[in-house]
């Protein structure tokens, strides 16, 4: 199994109506290294919803439920979408703030290549996050 993380602009789609969906499809990304991460995704992998803008924080957990398949929002052929499935929301959300001064996550892609829009989390970085979300 693998770990990633998305991006959604809570203005355009938040967690609150993640979770009434219950399911989507992560579609609209327009990069080129992005779109290659949606590609690697499987079936089953854990998926951290990061909400961007002013409020730049992770709010849950998601699954894979459905592997790239191509994206409705556009006919270019390049762009692909994968099916989400919300799992939890995190007992506390995580700050990006929290995230870079944790020297444990100073690795994170989330902090190297900040304008990535889905990125990979390895385990050690998703232990560490779930550990974050727990304390109060």
């Amino acid at each position: 199994m693998s770990y990633w993380l998305v991006k959604t602009d809570p203005d355009t789609y938040n967690w609150d109506d993640f979770e009434k969906e219950k399911k989507t499809g992560w579609d609209g990304i327009r990069n080129y290294a992005a779109r290659n991460h949606m590609k690697a995704m499987k079936k089953g992998d854990t998926v951290f919803v990061y909400h961007s803008g002013g409020e730049s924080e992770i709010k849950g957990l998601a699954k894979v439920t459905k592997e790239f398949y191509p994206d409705p929002t556009t006919t270019e052929g390049a762009w692909c979408s994968v099916e989400l499935a919300a799992v939890k929301k995190l007992a506390r959300g995580i700050t990006l703030s929290e995230i870079k001064k944790n020297a444990k996550l100073k690795d994170m892609v989330l902090i190297k290549i900040s304008r990535l829009s889905v990125l990979p989390v390895t385990k050690e970085e998703f232990d560490i996050l779930i550990s974050l979300s727990e304390k109060k």
